[in-house]
């Protein structure tokens, strides 16, 4: 089964210096239909305006993954970590037993774009963690996040994987799924058919009960692949 959630039916929230839209609920955007799914707690698409950004706050007990579509991530936490992020890399951090951090636009002319990905993690107490990491250029599917860190992905502490995904136009490709695994698909960027449904940027898809993915994209396309553990 396949579900379609459309880009411009998610929660929003514009503040002004950010304009967020929210795949599952947030803050003070509830729909007891959108709490999550599996793993996935929170899908945000950020925009934040130019030198502005989110003052220090706490996080506890969650994954936490930022990938930076355009623009650049002035990160700076209570572990000491001081750093930007570009456009094209992805940064993950544990909260684990709890962190402090800000995230600002550094740019005084540029809108900054990005996901921002909560994971739910497999135990509580983890130790605080910070990665980031720049893969290599977008071609074909790449392995972000994994729980072993194989193949040069970065860790997470939960049974799951992200694929980051680059389709040029008229490809067609195939992703199998394994019993008691669910997978959700944001498309980046571009128009894309999963199993002869259509979905174009900033669409998501919650997908069961499917052992195999025939993914055909449309035009230039990237999408995120979450494989995840099913809730039964």
């Amino acid at each position: 089964m396949i579900y379609l959630r459309k880009a411009n039916e998610r929660g929003h929230a514009n503040h002004g210096w950010l304009d967020s839209w929210h795949t599952f609920s947030f803050s003070s955007y509830y729909d007891e239909k959108f709490m999550g799914f599996s793993a996935l707690r929170v899908i945000n698409e950020d925009f934040i305006a130019a030198g502005q950004g989110f003052g220090t706050h706490p996080h506890k007990d969650m994954e936490i993954l930022t990938y930076v579509l355009n623009g650049a991530v002035e990160h700076k936490d209570s572990m000491g970590n001081m750093e930007q992020i570009p456009a094209g890399e992805f940064q993950i951090m544990s909260a684990g037993t709890g962190i402090r951090h800000s995230e600002y636009n550094p740019n005084s002319d540029k809108e900054l774009h990005l996901y921002q990905i909560w994971i739910i993690p497999e135990k509580t107490g983890i130790e605080p963690r910070y990665e980031q990491k720049r893969f290599d250029s977008l071609d074909g599917k790449q392995l972000v996040l994994s729980p072993d860190a194989r193949d040069g992905s970065l860790k997470v502490y939960q049974d799951m994987e992200l694929w980051r995904w680059a389709l040029p136009a008229n490809d067609v490709q195939t992703h199998e799924i394994a019993e008691k695994r669910v997978v959700w698909i944001q498309v980046v960027k571009g128009t894309v058919e999963i199993n002869g449904q259509k979905a174009s940027t900033s669409d998501g898809l919650a997908i069961w009960e499917e052992a195999r993915l025939a993914i055909k994209a449309d035009e230039d396309s990237e999408i995120l692949l979450f494989d995840l553990p099913s809730a039964e």
